[in-house]
């Protein structure tokens, strides 16, 4: 019984009196009333008591559920007042308080939703800039309701087991980095429209982040054994995340006139389209089953546009004729008022993605700053044999689960950056020539929260100058990254460092900010630039010294690798080599 409904029965025991007596017959002598009176008082004490001490025995154990459930949580008051507010607390599962704590989130998503989209067409004096962070917002919400609805979806089943925990894992921690995301594209306005949307934004993320914690609380879950580390990624198969499937790996690793395709572009007329966007447009909207994947061949040849592969196009594959043969090109960037997040030449948030062969490239040059080549926001995305060229900001590995096979990264200024799940392996990271007083960094990790299940983890990797870079390497400094956000996490592990990085390693974002809370370190390196005898000594930078911490950081233990990568014909391997 809710300790709710006690008022609800006193009330009807006194209308009940009352009614009693309203309707007993009129007596000359009022002083007859008073034992009938005295009675009704008595019992009526005794209920309202009865029903008191239930109340408060109930709210008592209400409470204690509520604490319990909150320990560890990053913002317990909160939790405690959420989970409080459910009626039926005591009666619920685990799950079913995580789903109902996400369902309310999802209410303050479309809140926020409403009120961007009603600033983004009422506020005046809104410059093109901060017109475009709204848009980002908008798209990044839509996103996040999806991603929660998921999660709930996930969680309601009747058994939670190691695979939908992990994906709910990685659902959460994409919804909450899309909140920041918003936020930061506001870096460079007044601070006015930021300041309207924020406090609502950051009660969003912290309700994400305590269902996280209650997400571990979960009985019956296999965790990794490095969860503290980095959660599971993934096994691998043959080279490649489990979950690419055979059919996917065969397709990847098949020669082009092998293929066969849905649909061909060609510069020259000779495709079913001249453009890319037109095949993507045509593309179907494919079901989540993940049964079907849509091939489109890119033809060789440059191809000048801006591509967006929305969200509702699920398992599509783009097959080029090769690095610098298929190439993609676009020059957005922050200095002509675009937002980092819509810079890029090629977005990608539908789930399933795989791309082969392909360059993709923002040519906007240093001078422009944030330009990015590559954006990725799509669960179990894949990318093999391609290359990513720009300057700074070149690779946006914004969220979710990605993996990338024998390609070539090149930039200046934190050139792989995002807060994905993601695994590099067997790729080569080209420093270039950055402007005169910049320096290269390789990566700039952006995980906001402890219990995320993200990080950059870089394996049997060349981390190298490029062309341009090679001459007067000795005239800039070259990192291997800074942390971005507070609990940035990124590793090598077992690759190959020429001379260029500097004996520090890594660098300071900000002071020391982050420099206790982030998780940054290298595993059996090689190569003169892997020489860690003077590298930084920030709390949160470590030597990894054994394979099991480093074994956290694979395939198989970070994003769910042999659940996927064997559908894509991509090869991969498991662990560490």
């Amino acid at each position: 019984m809710s300790s709710t409904n006690h008022p609800i029965y006193a009330d009807i025991i006194l209308h009940t009196v009352f009614f009693f007596l309203s309707a007993m017959p009129m007596m000359d002598n009022m002083l007859s009333r008073v034992p009938i009176l005295s009675s009704v008082f008595v019992i009526l004490l005794y209920s309202v008591t009865h029903f008191s001490l239930a109340a408060t025995q109930e709210s008592h154990l209400h409470f204690q559920v509520a604490n319990s459930t909150c320990e560890g949580t990053l913002y317990p008051d909160l939790c405690v007042s959420t989970l409080t507010s459910f009626p039926d607390l005591t009666s619920k599962s685990v799950p079913q308080m995580i789903c109902s704590v996400v369902n309310n989130t999802i209410y303050e998503v479309t809140l926020s939703s409403s009120n961007c989209s009603r600033l983004r067409h009422k506020l005046p004096n809104l410059n093109t800039l901060e017109k475009r962070a709204l848009d980002d917002c908008l798209s990044l919400f839509d996103g996040t309701v999806t991603e929660l609805k998921t999660t709930i979806a996930d969680l309601s089943q009747s058994t939670v087991g190691s695979k939908r925990y992990h994906h709910s894992q990685t659902l959460l921690s994409g919804a909450m980095t899309n909140v920041y995301t918003c936020l930061d594209g506001f870096a460079y306005s007044k601070g006015h429209v930021r300041d309207r949307i924020e406090k609502r934004l950051m009660e969003i993320s912290h309700h994400v982040s305590n269902s996280l914690v209650m997400l571990k609380k979960v009985p019956g879950v296999k965790k990794s054994s490095g969860d503290e580390v980095f959660p599971e990624y993934g096994k691998m198969k043959d080279g490649f995340p489990s979950w690419l499937s055979q059919k996917d790996r065969k397709l990847l690793q098949a020669a082009v006139n092998e293929t066969k395709f849905d649909l061909v572009v060609a510069k020259d007329g000779t495709g079913n389209f001249t453009t890319i966007g037109e095949a993507l447009a045509a593309a179907p909207n494919s079901s989540t089953t993940r049964q079907y994947r849509f091939v489109i061949h890119i033809k060789a040849g440059a191809y000048f546009e801006n591509v967006e592969v929305i969200r509702k196009k699920i398992n599509l594959m783009l097959v080029g004729d090769g690095i610098g043969q298929t190439v993609v090109k676009a020059s957005r960037n922050v200095v002509d008022g675009w937002t980092t997040f819509q810079s890029s030449t090629v977005a990608v948030v539908g789930d399933g993605f795989i791309a082969k062969g392909i360059t993709f490239e923002n040519s906007a040059g240093p001078s422009k700053h944030q330009a990015v080549a590559l954006r990725s926001g799509a669960d179990l995305s894949a990318f093999y044999k391609c290359s990513f060229v720009a300057y700074q900001d070149t690779l946006y590995v914004h969220s979710l689960r990605q993996f990338y096979r024998e390609c070539d990264i090149y930039g200046t200024v934190d050139f792989i950056f995002g807060n994905a799940a993601v695994v590099f392996q067997n790729c080569n990271l080209y420093a270039r020539k950055p402007d005169a007083n910049q320096k290269n960094l390789f990566t700039a990790q952006g995980r906001e929260d402890p219990n995320q299940n993200t990080g950059i983890s870089i394996l049997n990797c060349k981390v190298a100058a490029a062309a341009d870079l090679i001459p007067v390497k000795s005239s800039f400094k070259t990192y291997l990254g800074r942390p971005w956000k507070k609990y940035s996490r990124t590793v090598y592990l077992n690759s190959y460092m020429e001379d260029l990085i500097d004996p520090a390693g890594w660098l300071e974002w900000n002071g020391t900010f982050a420099l206790d809370t982030l998780y940054y370190g290298e595993y059996n390196n090689k190569g003169p630039g892997s020489n860690t005898s003077a590298r930084v000594t920030w709390p949160g930078y470590r030597v990894i010294t054994n394979s099991t911490e480093a074994s956290q950081f694979t395939v198989r233990n970070f994003i769910q690798g042999n659940e996927w990568l064997n559908s894509t014909d991509i090869p991969f391997f498991s662990d560490l080599s």
